[in-house]
């Protein structure tokens, strides 16, 4: 099965998955792939939310040992520190975020390797893509390691995937990898979805 968590920006899509990592570890399952929280600290700019708080940054989460690294800036912040390149995979394109070009590449390793890893692993393992944007899906860029698993489906010690993405990605999403993955399912950040992927993961 292909899990989608998709959502409106910042409304806690990854915080809420790496709490469900957290729960399916708790009754045996093991998560692989990456996971994509954000740097905030409080502030009263205008850059700030409603809750008082400003996104600076993406870091990633690498699963399942939580290797945490730094992975992209606000353009903003990456322009008056020195560290934007015009023509990075994100400068190209244009994205609000400058991606660490090291750091995409590290990702990439690490997801290419996931296959091995799956495969001395007692337990299957639920494979975790955070998140499929405008590179992976409309330049065939950025995590293309992700794409390229997905692509493949179940594997021996891989046999379901949770990809979050933005809602007007779904659907290519469910178009491009739902039948390889026996089926999607679009959930959102919720209690509820949190126990059909939980359920679904322990009846198979």
């Amino acid at each position: 099965m292909l899990f989608i968590l998709t959502g409106e920006v910042q409304i806690g899509k990854s915080r809420w998955l790496e709490q469900l990592v957290d729960k399916l570890g708790q009754t045996g399952t093991t998560c692989l792939g990456v996971i994509a929280p954000g740097v905030w600290i409080e502030s009263d700019s205008d850059a700030a939310n409603d809750q008082g708080y400003e996104k600076l940054g993406i870091e990633n989460l690498l699963l399942p040992d939580r290797i945490r690294i730094p992975f992209a800036q606000r353009v903003d912040l990456a322009r008056e520190s020195g560290a934007y390149v015009e023509e990075s995979q994100a400068g190209r394109v244009g994205l609000a975020w400058h991606i660490d070009e090291g750091a995409l590449a590290h990702v990439n390793r690490h997801l290419a390797g996931l296959p091995r890893h799956a495969m001395v692993d007692a337990c299957p393992a639920l494979l975790v893509i955070d998140e499929l944007g405008r590179l992976e899906l409309e330049y065939d860029g950025g995590l293309i390691e992700a794409i390229r698993l997905l692509e493949a489906g179940p594997q021996k010690g891989i046999e379901n995937a949770l990809v979050v993405t933005r809602q007007r990605f779904a659907e290519e999403v469910e178009r491009r990898f739902g039948k390889t993955w026996g089926g999607a399912m679009c959930v959102s950040p919720c209690a509820e979805s949190a126990s059909a992927i939980m359920h679904h993961l322990a009846n198979k």
